[in-house]
């Protein structure tokens, strides 16, 4: 009979997988890579079953399955940690974001906040991080979570964001001997990482289109009239992504930080900030 599972055991299992790497899954739960691989072996000896196929790159079929109850356990894990730790949690709480996290981060972290406090009502206000900033300055939200911006001094980074280059799947601007680009407004740090990598390979652009919005620019990407840079998290599989083989320079990762209104903040919105900042840890 398999015994009574370690959950610390399943959670770095997760992390090997969605990184990919030991010492990647090393640093998001704290410990070093032989642990990890210790523990692989611990978790393996348990369930009777071989997870992985060679290297640790690839799940087996046992693997997969387990994969699934894993995730469904730490989430259950986390709900019960997060539901017990401040009982009785109650309250209003304005949540500020820029669409492009709040669609592709925010749902999941949501829900299992909702049903571990159903009396927190949680209001969301989608903005770009320059007006998210402005809005927290006149108290008009209680946090952000938010791109740093350059002047920013010693924020709390909560995850570090990969950047993409994007296309659509069926059309090929990235071919045209000037890049055409589908960009968010003046302002934007991805815009300004853009247009860094574009300037460091002597690459020429010109702008296609401009949306505040990760709709605009994902419509402008997919009819074929230029390409973009997403966030990792929403470059879906209805994207083609680029790389350096297509001709497109690496990017900088933009930094996820999480800041409060100046006057401070209540118990439900300490409580919700402190739940983002450890879901989204890279």
């Amino acid at each position: 009979m398999v015994p009574d599972l370690d959950i610390s055991l399943l959670k770095s299992f997760v992390a090997v997988v969605d990184t990919g790497s030991l010492t990647a899954a090393g640093r998001r739960v704290g410990r070093s890579q032989p642990a990890i691989t210790h523990q692989l072996k611990r978790l393996e000896a348990a369930v009777g079953r071989t997870l992985f196929i060679e290297n640790k790159r690839a799940l087996t079929p046992d693997g997969e399955i387990l994969l699934g109850y894993a995730r469904k356990l730490i989430n259950m894990n986390e709900e019960i940690r997060s539901r017990f730790s401040m009982p009785g949690l109650a309250g209003h709480v304005i949540l500020g974001i820029p669409d492009l996290y709040a669609v592709y981060l925010l749902p999941q972290l949501l829900a299992r906040f909702a049903r571990a406090h159903p009396d927190v009502e949680i209001e969301l206000r989608c903005m770009r991080s320059v007006h998210l900033e402005e809005a927290l300055l006149r108290q008009e939200i209680d946090i952000a979570l938010l791109t740093a911006q350059p002047h920013f001094i010693e924020p709390l980074i909560v995850r570090r964001e990969p950047l993409v280059w994007v296309a659509a799947p069926d059309a090929y601007p990235e071919q045209a001997r000037v890049l055409p680009l589908a960009l968010l407004p003046a302002g934007s740090v991805i815009r300004q990482f853009m247009m860094e990598a574009l300037t460091s390979h002597g690459l020429s652009w010109s702008t296609a289109a401009t949306s505040e919005s990760i709709a605009g620019l994902k419509a402008a990407v997919l009819a074929g009239l230029a390409v973009s840079v997403f966030p990792a998290c929403a470059a879906t599989a209805d994207l083609r992504r680029l790389t350096l083989k297509d001709g497109l320079p690496p990017l900088s990762p933009v930094q996820l930080v999480l800041q409060q209104r100046p006057e401070g903040i209540t118990a439900p919105a300490n409580n919700l900030a402190r739940y983002i900042a450890t879901e989204l840890k890279s």
